[in-house]
This record gives structure tokens, C-alpha cells and sequence, in this order.
């Protein structure tokens, strides 16, 4: 089974689990009555609609490169995430005002046990589907899937709030337990819908993901080449899963083309090799300057105006510029 298939199949399963938690959260509000069980179905419904677009998105993002996809279509799962994000950040909103009017004027409660019952049972599954979904997406590299396990994280939390409230009010009688958890609930809700818009955003607009910036140059670093004299302008962008990488590489200017093609072949393969995605990987050959040569490593370099002082250890600070290395 493909890594496409994978994540469409993750994605159906969250979808069939959402559309059966809502309806059991609502029979569940039918039976107490309960401001924050309504809080916790509100939420579950927003399951069922983000669900239905992150399977969409999967299939989107699974589509081979063409001709008005030149890089895939991979960013459509931050746009999923994104769709989550904002339903998530109103739904929040809503249960804020909701649950501040029911603090206002409290009603009674029903049935609190058969409510406790019905949203403990729809907690376990939520986090053992929420737990697939993460666990998978973290290894299929698909923002959509964590995203979505993260939701149903959530989701299985404000079912273990909305069932304490429903237990404090069985014990104490007080109702405004119900509608103080709803409140507590709705803000934690919009804290997580508007981190998740965030994500989604700086995907869309290809924030630098330092930790995979890092690994790249770590990689180059670990692997250098005599020839690999320095490295600059170094940029990762991500598409879904997938990985586009380009740099500037300074090489001997008396290289033959044929001598700078194997050169540049054997970074975009080791590169490929370290990560266990689809990698497009595009290096500029820049010929080296006489400037170069304390920095430069070449054995017999027939042309090497200078000694050889140090070598530049190419990090995260140095590595992404755009220019030349060069001693101080």
C-alpha cells in the first residue's frame, strides 16, 4: 500500500469515527440537558467537517505533479489545516457566548450518569483514533493527518471535562459547574483553532522550518566534498510531505561541466537519500574566486593563489545566506 493510500484510508476511518461520536454526543445533550454536553457535541460537529475536508485534501495532495501543478499538490493540506483551524476558532467563539449565558441563567441538569457514561466511552475512542491519526501522520509527513488527530485530541479532552462537570453537579448540585466547564472548554477551544490557523498560515506562506533547514545542512556537513567548497543560500520549502531544496554550491572554476554534474548529482543523492520522502533538489554551481582559496580543501589545486587557513562549518546561521563565506 502507497503512502497516498495510507493516509486516505487514516483519513476515512477519522471521518466514519466523527459522524458516530456526534450522534451519540447528541442523544447524550437530548438525555441532560447539559451546557457543556452541548459544548462537546458543537465541537464534534466541526469533527465531521474538518474530517470530510482533510479526506478530500489527502486525495488532492496524492495527485501526481502536472503541467499547472508543477510541485504537486501537496500545500492543499495546509489549506485543510487551515479550514480546521478557522471552524475550530468560531465554534470556540460560539460555545464562549453560549456557555456565558447559560452562567447567567443556570438551568437543571438531567440524567448526569448516562451523560458521564455516553462521553467516557466517545473520549477513549477519540484519543485511540486521535493517537493513529498523529502517530501516522508524523511518519507520512502530512500536516492534515496531525492535524486532525490533534482535533480529535482535543475532542476526547472536552469529553473528560464535560463528564466531570456532569459528575460535580450529580455530587454537588450546583449547576453552574455545567456552564463554568463549558466556558472553561470554549476558551481552550479558540486558543487551539487559532495555533492551528497559525500552522496552517505558515505553511501557505513557507515560513522556514528550521529543524528541516538544520537536518539539510547537517547532511552537507557530515558528507563534504573537497570539491564543496562553501554553501550559501540555502532554502527548504514543503509540499505536504514532499521537500524542495535549492542552494548555491562554490566549486573549482576549472572543473570540467561533466566534472560539476557528478559533483552535483552525488548532494542531490545523499540529500534524497537522508529523507524518506520525495525530494526535488536544485543546485547552482557558483566557480570558485581566489578569495576562496584559505577556505578551500583541494588537494593539488593547480591553481591555489593562498594557503589553506580554516574550513567554514556551515550551520544554520551561515548557510542560508545569500552570499560567499569568507574569513573576517
Amino acid at each position: 500500500m502507497t503512502s497516498s493510500q495510507t493516509k486516505r484510508r487514516l483519513g476515512l476511518l477519522s471521518l466514519v469515527v466523527s459522524v458516530g461520536l456526534v450522534i451519540i454526543k447528541f442523544y447524550a445533550y437530548r438525555l441532560t440537558r447539559s451546557q457543556a454536553v452541548l459544548t462537546d457535541a458543537l465541537e464534534s460537529i466541526i469533527n465531521v467537517f474538518t474530517s470530510g475536508f482533510a479526506l478530500y485534501s489527502l486525495h488532492l495532495a496524492g495527485l501526481p505533479k502536472d503541467e499547472n501543478h508543477p510541485y504537486g499538490h501537496g500545500k492543499v493540506e495546509n489549506l485543510s489545516l487551515g479550514f480546521e483551524g478557522g471552524l475550530i476558532f468560531m465554534a470556540g467563539a460560539f460555545i464562549l457566548y453560549s456557555a456565558s449565558k447559560g452562567l447567567l441563567h443556570p438551568h437543571p441538569v438531567a440524567r448526569p450518569d448516562w451523560g458521564v457514561l455516553l462521553l467516557a466511552s466517545t473520549a477513549v475512542v477519540n484519543l485511540a483514533v486521535g493517537l493513529l491519526l498523529v502517530r501516522n501522520g508524523k511518519r507520512l509527513n502530512s500536516v492534515a493527518l496531525v492535524g486532525d488527530g490533534q482535533h480529535l485530541y482535543i475532542d476526547a479532552l472536552t469529553s473528560i471535562v464535560s463528564s466531570g462537570a456532569l459528575v460535580l453537579v450529580a455530587a454537588t448540585g450546583v449547576v453552574r459547574f455545567d456552564s463554568g466547564a463549558a466556558l472553561l472548554l470554549g476558551g481552550f477551544i479558540l486558543v487551539n483553532g487559532w495555533r492551528m490557523l497559525r500552522r496552517s498560515i505558515s505553511g501557505l506562506m513557507d515560513e522556514t522550518d528550521t529543524a528541516i533547514v538544520a537536518e539539510v545542512i547537517a547532511e552537507l556537513q557530515a558528507q563534504r566534498r573537497a570539491p564543496w567548497i562553501d554553501v550559501h543560500n540555502l532554502r527548504v520549502q514543503r509540499y505536504g510531505a514532499n521537500l524542495h531544496i535549492d542552494c548555491h554550491m562554490q566549486m573549482p572554476y576549472y572543473f570540467t561541466l561533466e566534472q560539476v554534474h557528478t559533483q552535483l548529482h552525488q548532494i542531490e543523492e545523499l540529500i534524497r537519500a537522508r529523507f524518506a520522502v520525495e525530494v526535488e533538489m536544485f543546485v547552482h554551481a557558483d566557480p570558485c574566486t581566489y578569495a576562496a582559496c584559505s577556505l578551500c580543501l583541494m588537494p593539488d589545486c593547480p591553481v591555489r593563489q593562498h594557503s589553506f587557513q580554516h574550513e567554514v562549518t556551515w550551520d544554520i546561521h551561515n548557510a542560508v545566506r545569500n552570499e560567499r563565506h569568507h574569513l573576517q
